[in-house]
């Protein structure tokens, strides 16, 4: 099959293949979207005959988190209800389709480390290196197969989220008491709970003011040494560190490949639609009804091939925008609408209560062809007072990396218009560089954000999934960090809702849109 899924057919203007059958509209091309498609095809009562798909997207396929996020995949994620399920689907959609060479599916290891990056830290380790080696002294045993058991870190039952003192006092007190930690209008991260219980266990270490630094480090990785595999990293510099999971419980996946690749299964049936444009509303009767919806055609402005000839099927060729002047177009002939906009939802439902949290990221081609698969959640200290905490995931050909999101910025328009703060990116390069060589001789390949869809609400960690309280109007959406990990079990679960009615695979009660907002209250 190659990559030609990477380039799917679309138009900007609706077709004639929903005349005289069941359409459903699937609004937003992101992770999310394509799965509904897909399990949507494949459900036993589907059929082209009888059915059409219609997917409208502003601007391109995956082109916000779906396209620029991570892809850890772990059966410790949350929320519990959907995430045995997904985690599962993954590994189904792997084995049918060969995950590994499409989407460069595979399980891999999770760790969570401390690591002191000072540049006093770093020089007094390359001198006590340097005079070790002049004196010839073999450096220090370690036991082998050694593995820390001080933390047990992955309670599924645990929302992992970056939050700040309000968090860390929240976390506290709720594993003392045993209860479910939910964070909703904080940063979404893994690090949290992660961090906090291996700084406790740092600043409950005996003094060691009167040994350097770097002899603290490793005096520190003596006795608890990282994998011998996990060879990209300088272990010197590592405090401490955890399992947070093996390859039995944890995966990844390329984001951007796999909604590509699992759209293009759901267009080979001949039932879906690709339409490019913008959704500016849906239009409900006077029984709280949905029955259309208008939207902007975006306009592409085609890049030419090496003939000269115009490529019209390809989005990722091309500049495309939305003409905000234009007349939009209404689709009347709708049975069912599915909105899964991530944060854009609440551009469409006013008093829908997810918003969006800005996440930048890096790419970097490292020095060595490949690197151990290991995704890392680095709490890194880079001066007396301050820690800064990057993810890194080894993919097979590069590491992706990512840092804390902020809120500085409203949503914009569309996925395309997200703003990059390139100094946030350097940022990112510059500190895990100096936790790993590889990484600081290889070279960056790409700056990019992204906004993650946040449910606001105190009493749940999200996602939506399921009917408002507007007949007919769905809403999946809200998956904050955990998209790419839910995306197939929230597919699966809207094709049953859509065609049975109701979710068969999970219990999803809990996470019914009409108990947290109002969907009649439009814009």
């Amino acid at each position: 099959m190659g990559e030609d899924f990477m380039h799917p057919p679309f138009q900007t203007y609706p077709s004639k293949n929903s005349e005289g059958k069941k359409h459903i509209v699937i609004v937003g091309g992101g992770i999310i979207g394509c799965c509904t498609a897909y399990y949507l095809t494949q459900h036993p009562s589907f059929s082209p005959s009888t059915h059409h798909i219609t997917i409208i997207e502003s601007r391109r396929i995956a082109g916000g988190a779906s396209g620029k996020a991570g892809g850890l995949l772990a059966s410790w994620a949350f929320p519990h209800q959907i995430v045995p399920l997904s985690f599962q689907l993954h590994q189904e959609l792997s084995d049918q389709y060969d995950g590994e060479n499409n989407w460069d599916y595979r399980r891999l290891t999770t760790v969570s480390l401390e690591a002191d990056v000072r540049e006093e830290v770093i020089e007094n380790y390359e001198k006590l290196s340097k005079k070790a080696y002049n004196l010839n002294v073999p450096p220090p045993k370690k036991r082998p197969g050694y593995v820390s058991s001080k933390f047990n870190i992955g309670d599924s039952n645990s929302s992992l989220s970056s939050s700040g003192s309000s968090l860390k006092n929240d976390t506290a007190s709720n594993e003392e008491e045993g209860s479910e930690v939910h964070v909703s209008s904080s940063v979404p991260s893994l690090h949290s709970l992660t961090n906090e219980r291996m700084r406790s266990h740092t600043n409950s270490a005996s003094d060691l003011d009167s040994v350097s630094p770097a002899e603290q480090l490793r005096e520190t990785n003596i006795h608890n040494p990282l994998p011998t595999d996990l060879n990209w990293i300088r272990r010197e510099l590592v405090n401490d560190w955890s399992s947070l999971g093996g390859t039995d419980t944890t995966a990844q996946l390329h984001p951007y490949k796999f909604t590509h690749f699992i759209l293009s299964k759901a267009m080979e049936t001949g039932a879906v639609d690709l339409l490019l444009g913008k959704v500016v509303g849906v239009k409900c009767d006077e029984m709280d009804c949905v029955h259309s919806l208008k939207y902007l055609p975006s306009v592409v402005k085609n890049r030419r091939n090496s003939r000269g000839h115009a490529e019209n099927s390809d989005i990722k060729l091309g500049t495309i925008f939305n003409d905000e002047n234009a007349k939009p177009i209404e689709i009347n002939d709708i049975q069912q609408i599915v909105l899964s906009m991530g944060p854009w939802t609440s551009k469409i439902l006013k008093d829908c209560p997810i918003s969006g949290l800005r996440a930048h990221s890096v790419t970097i081609k490292p020095s060595e062809k490949t690197v151990s698969p290991y995704a890392i959640l680095a709490e890194l200290k880079v001066n007396d007072r301050e820690f800064f905490s990057p993810e890194m995931y080894a993919r097979k050909d590069e590491v992706y990396v990512c840092g804390e999101g902020d809120t500085l910025v409203n949503i914009p328009e569309s996925s395309d218009d997200v703003e990059v703060v390139s100094e946030k990116c350097d940022e990112l390069y510059h500190y895990v560089s100096k936790l790993s060589p590889t990484l600081s001789k290889g070279h960056l390949l790409r700056k990019q954000a992204c906004f993650l869809p946040v449910l606001n609400v105190p009493t749940s960690s999200g996602p939506l999934i399921g009917e408002t309280n507007v007949k007919d109007l769905y809403i999946a959406s809200g998956h904050s960090c955990w998209g790419i990990n839910n995306a197939p079990a929230t597919g699966k679960l809207m094709a049953e809702i859509l065609l049975d009615g109701e979710a068969t695979s999970a219990e999803i009660s809990s996470l019914d849109p009409k108990l947290y907002f109002d969907a009649t209250i439009l814009p």
